[in-house]
């Protein structure tokens, strides 16, 4: 197909979505150096030396390949006036698709990681209960299970955008505190209806067992929802820097309420106002008062390539793809611009449209070599519209850093490198 015949539906080289699976390699701007039609190309195809021997044996749990090396979560350094806190973030450039694989999943601690043996662990569920309840980890894995895929956001993810000025990030140290997985285990209202609720409470009051003892407040009433005690992910027990052997896991919220290493939920009539609910956590306002308990994570997009600190090495045809989600529903929208909002086209969304789960979309885009600046907007099943940069600040301010969620904006310019802009 040729350039001419390609329906450009908006302005700066947007591409119709319905383009995609007919660009081939030449289509998407990428030249071939040899002609593997040509009969008389003189190729001199050898058989390369790892088809001429038997490879390496199987192994009792898989490694990636050592070419892929360079795909690492991105950690920050230790703070010795806080150990064991700091996060590391995944690396949303180089992921395809909507499930983040266990070992690249962003995580966030408050006091390292604890090492516990589950067969020395317990949860405990009390306070207004009829029938308080301890359980070991081998009683939990009798219990019936679901298995759900939902993102998971740290409430400071993105963070830095509220600042005055762009920082020099990339979409991962800028945006890479948000994943995706496939969680299983027990719906929380399933214990709870066991321990018997008394009809005064409710709270429910997590805490862990880690040296943070970190804890959080919860309704009851979203506590019975989809609220899950989270024992696998993505097919395997949670992993240490995930909470095992148990955590909890509140769909769509912001990540520090699905509380890790869980040891015990207490039912209350009143929050707790646990130190991470009052001194962290909380949305100051303009008016100098902090706002507790914004649980949901809004309707968010972001463009993961081309993204900050790439370089686009030639002019054609490229693949601009992201990831959407909101915590109130499912991503049923995704529009792209590429002359900073002015004119807009819907992308292909091309992952399941699940509820509070990860969506991947993706656009065709020719880059002729001229400066744009490329955004994605979203909206999910609600009818909630992902703001601009502008607007969420003039709502909220920006003394807090917490529950960003409008629109990124990539400048690219006419040498090609992309960078972070506020537009």
């Amino acid at each position: 197909m040729s350039k001419q015949e390609l329906e450009k539906v908006a302005a700066n080289g947007l591409i119709n979505r319905r383009h995609l699976l007919g660009l081939g390699l030449a289509g998407m701007g990428t030249v071939a150096s040899t002609s593997l039609l040509g009969a008389d190309a003189g190729l001199n195809l050898e058989i390369p030396g790892w088809s001429k021997a038997p490879g390496a044996n199987a192994s009792g749990y898989g490694s990636r390949s050592r070419f892929t090396d360079d795909m690492q979560r991105m950690a920050g350094n230790p703070n010795p006036l806080y150990p064991g806190g700091g996060s590391s973030r995944s690396p949303l450039h180089q992921l395809h698709g909507s499930i983040t694989p266990n070992s690249l999943h962003f995580e966030r601690h408050h006091a390292g990681i604890p090492d516990i043996d589950p067969a020395q662990h317990k949860l405990v569920i009390h306070g207004l209960v009829r029938q308080p309840l301890v359980f070991s980890y081998e009683d939990l894995l009798r219990y019936p299970m679901v298995s759900k895929i939902y993102f998971l956001e740290c409430s400071g993810n993105s963070g830095s955008l509220f600042g005055p000025n762009p920082a020099d990030g990339s979409a991962q140290s800028l945006h890479g505190l948000v994943s995706g997985a496939e969680w299983t285990g027990i719906p929380l209202s399933t214990l709870l209806d066991e321990a018997g609720v008394y009809p005064e409470a409710r709270w429910i009051n997590a805490v862990g067992a880690d040296a943070a003892s970190m804890g959080r407040s919860i309704p009851l009433n979203r506590a019975m929802d989809d609220v899950m005690l989270a024992l696998f992910q993505n097919g395997e027990p949670v992993r240490p820097g995930q909470g095992y052997p148990m955590r909890l896991f509140v769909p769509g919220c912001e990540g520090n309420i699905s509380v890790k290493w869980l040891t015990q939920i207490k039912l209350t009539r009143e929050p707790t106002h646990f130190r991470d609910e009052t001194s962290k956590y909380t949305d100051t306002r303009l008016d100098r008062k902090s706002q507790q308990f914004t649980f949901p994570m809004g309707t968010k997009s972001v463009i993961t390539a081309p993204s900050g600190q790439m370089k686009l090495e030639r002019q054609g045809i490229y693949q601009v793809t992201g990831i959407a989600w909101s915590g109130r529903g499912s991503i049923r929208r995704v529009e792209v611009s590429a002359d900073g909002g002015r004119t807009w086209a819907d992308a292909m969304i091309d992952s399941h449209q699940s509820e509070k789960a990860l969506a991947r979309f993706r656009i065709p885009w020719q880059w002729s070599g001229g400066d744009a600046v490329l955004q994605s907007r979203a909206t999910d099943s609600q009818g909630n519209v992902q703001p601009t940069r502008t607007s969420l600040v003039t709502e909220k301010g920006n003394i807090s850093t917490y529950h960003f969620h409008g629109i990124q904006s990539w400048a690219v310019n006419t040498a090609g490198d992309v960078a972070n802009v506020y537009a």
